[in-house]
This record gives C-alpha cells, sequence and structure tokens, in this order.
C-alpha cells in the first residue's frame, strides 16, 4: 500500500506536492503547518531505551519533528533516499566534500564553480592532503582524460557561477561512475523543480535554500539530498561534523517551498524578458543565458532542463580596465530598483560586478565588464527602465 501511496504522490503535479511536502496536519493535532521545535537534550522513558537507542529522536542535532517534515519535502522533490540540512549554501558543499574525500583522494571540479568553493578546495581540501583539478564546463565526456586511479568524486555546475556554462551531465555521471568516482552537483540555479540531479546519474544533490526555496532574502541554509547508494556515507560524514540547520530556519524554508513554483514561474518569465531585450541593446556585447537560442548551451539546456530562473549575466561593453570599471560603476550606481548586493533568489531584483580574476580555464570576457542580474518580482516594465537609467549613466563615460 506504501508504495501506491508514492506512486500516487509521484503523478501530482509540481505546485501540489510543493504545497503538500512534509505536509501531515494529523501528527500536529490537525494544524497546518508543522510546529517548530526547538531542542537539545530528549528524554527517554528508561534506560533499555536510551542505550538502544530505541525511538526516533534522541537528539537535537539528529533531527526534529520541524527537520524532518522539510527534508521529507525535499526528498519528494528531489527523489532522495535521504537529505540533510546544513546552516548555509557553502556548508552543502564542503561537507559532502568532506565526507566523500580523504588525504590522498582527487577530485575534479569544475572551473565556472561558485567562487567561494573554489577558495575551500584550494586552501581547505589541498591543506588535507587532496588533489584538486579543475575542468572546461564543456568537457563532457573527454573528461576521462583527467580521471585518475585517486579521482574519488567530480564536481559539477549547471549552469556555470555567473558565466553560465552548461554541462552535459549525464555524460559527465557515466564517466565518473566507470571510474569508481561520485557525482555531486550544486543545483542551486535550477532547484529540483528545473532540473532533478539524481535522475541524470548525479549522487549528491546540493541546492543553497537561502535563494528560491526561501524566496525573501532572510535566511541562510543548504540542502544536500543523496541517492541511496551514498546516503549512509553523508549521513554519517554529516553526523560527525555535528553540522545542522535550525529549527526556525526550517520551518521558513518549508513556507518558502509552498510558493516556489509560482514564484520560479515569474522570475524564469521576466528574466528571459529582460534577457531578450538586452541583446537589443548597443551597449550590450553579449548576454549569457542558457534559455536564449543564442547561448552556446542552449541545446543541452534545452534537452534536460524544464526551466529557467531569474539569474543571468550580460557584458557591458568597456575597453580596457579603466573604462570597465568606470562604466560598469557608472551602470550599477544609476540603478534604484535594483540593489547592489550578493546573492540572489530573492522577490527584489540584484546586480553585481562580477570577478572572475580566480578562473583557470574558463576566463572573463575581454570586450567589457560583465554584470549579473537577479530579475526579481518586479513588474518587468520597472525593471527595464531601471536598467535604461543604468545605461544612459554609462554612456556619458569617455
Amino acid at each position: 500500500m506504501s508504495g501506491d501511496k508514492e506512486q500516487n504522490k509521484a503523478r501530482l503535479g509540481m505546485n501540489t506536492r510543493l504545497a503538500h511536502g512534509g505536509y501531515d496536519p494529523r501528527s500536529y493535532h490537525g494544524f497546518v503547518n508543522p510546529p517548530v521545535v526547538h531542542a537539545s537534550t530528549v528524554l527517554f522513558p528508561d534506560t533499555h531505551t536510551m542505550l538502544s537507542r530505541g525511538q526516533k529522536y534522541t537528539y537535537g542535532t539528529h533531527g526534529t519533528p520541524t527537520t524532518d517534515a522539510l527534508c521529507d519535502a525535499v526528498n519528494a522533490l528531489e527523489g532522495s533516499a535521504g537529505t540533510i540540512i546544513l546552516p548555509s549554501g557553502l556548508a552543502a558543499i564542503s561537507v559532502p566534500f568532506l565526507s566523500f574525500l580523504k588525504a590522498g583522494d582527487h577530485a575534479l571540479v569544475v572551473d565556472s564553480v561558485y567562487s567561494p568553493t573554489r577558495r575551500f578546495c584550494d586552501q581547505m581540501l589541498k591543506g588535507l592532503g587532496i588533489e584538486v583539478d579543475y575542468y572546461d564546463p564543456e568537457l563532457g565526456t573527454d573528461i576521462a582524460s583527467l580521471m585518475k586511479a585517486n579521482t574519488k568524486l567530480v564536481h559539477t555546475e549547471a549552469p556555470g557561477s555567473n558565466t553560465f556554462e552548461m554541462q552535459d551531465i549525464p555524460a559527465i555521471a557515466d564517466v565518473a561512475h566507470r571510474h569508481g568516482a561520485i557525482v555531486t552537483m550544486d543545483n542551486t540555479w535550477a532547484t529540483p523543480l528545473f532540473f532533478k540531479p539524481l535522475d541524470f546519474g548525479v549522487d549528491v544533490s546540493i541546492n543553497a535554500a537561502t535563494k528560491y526555496p526561501s524566496g525573501h532574502s532572510d535566511v541562510l541554509m543548504g540542502l544536500v539530498s543523496a541517492n541511496a547508494a551514498t546516503w549512509e556515507q553523508l549521513s554519517e560524514g554529516n553526523m560527525m561534523m555535528g553540522m545542522c540547520g535550525s529549527p526556525d530556519d526550517s520551518y521558513q524554508i518549508l513556507r518558502g517551498l509552498r510558493t516556489m513554483g509560482l514564484r520560479l514561474e515569474r522570475h524564469q518569465e521576466s528574466a528571459l524578458g529582460i534577457a531578450r531585450w538586452l541583446e537589443g541593446r548597443e551597449e550590450v556585447a553579449a548576454v549569457l543565458h542558457p534559455g536564449l537560442e543564442s547561448f552556446p548551451g542552449h541545446a543541452l539546456w534545452k534537452r534536460d532542463f524544464k526551466g529557467a530562473s531569474g539569474i543571468f549575466s550580460f557584458v557591458l561593453k568597456a575597453e580596457g580596465a579603466s573604462q570597465q570599471k568606470a562604466k560598469v560603476s557608472a551602470f550599477l550606481d544609476a540603478l534604484r530598483l535594483f540593489g547592489l548586493g550578493y546573492s540572489w533568489g530573492g522577490y527584489e531584483s540584484l546586480a553585481v560586478w562580477v570577478n572572475l580574476s580566480d578562473r583557470t580555464i574558463r576566463k572573463g570576457p575581454t570586450d567589457g565588464a560583465l554584470v549579473r542580474l537577479q530579475i526579481g518580482l518586479e513588474d518587468v516594465k520597472d525593471i527595464q527602465a531601471d536598467l535604461e537609467a543604468g545605461f544612459r549613466a554609462a554612456a556619458e563615460i569617455g
């Protein structure tokens, strides 16, 4: 009967699953939302139960009804055997790395990776005696040439941070598995609504819930979901590090999931509209958005992904470092609706000048300054008017 119930859930629409994931009012006296359970100590009824750990909850770091509700909802979205909750997106990357790698191992990391991930690899992993090499995001099956006898992990991210290169995830996963390595993926851009990594050969799916699951720029959280083959090792590694997310933040993320599908539809529609509009601007050298037919990775995106989120980049035309700095500063400082800030995935539009100086293979554009935009939930005409003000300010720079 339980198998039939799970199959019925899988046939439900995405927004229905978002509305009902981790939803069990009968377990909470009929209240629609689960209670926020704050806990460190959990009491046992007797010595036997305590010694045998014969009850569901044993200590606050091992889970509460609040965190379990979020994990249940995420497992339903990811199709995963289990999910861990961590206090940030970066922790959601570092904990799997530390769980699956040891001194003497080798890891391959995509060169278009989230820059704090590179810093963690270069300073923490290498300091622990773990080899790390970076690879071109468009390498595909040719990644086989980089695999070593001690390669234990291949980290992917698609689209890539800031420059949005697409990766052939199924091809890379197939090569990695044939060489005995596991595959992790930072799937924050697409979320499991637009791409389900575990369905494409990835072993561990990583999501910075700080972004779209939160949706309101006020919660820090990372989610890591694993398939059956890797779940036990991930869970044990996390438990040894004592990492966990708070019940209050878990409650906020669970609430954010209820509207994530509707918000992502708006983010997608608005961002694609703005991206197409930017393609026609003479001030713009290129628009980096996988959903655009002109983008080099568009075919891969269309083949594997069900949608696009609200973040992409464009190249503001400028010659030389000094002009780039002057033009992009004038452009950004003239914006009023766009906030100048890091992160993304909230309801508000954001803009940032991207620094790609840490890249080793996939260098930044040479024909201008790279500007990353997070298109929020504002009206598109107002977003366009704000960007036009930025272009006018940049045009005044000689």
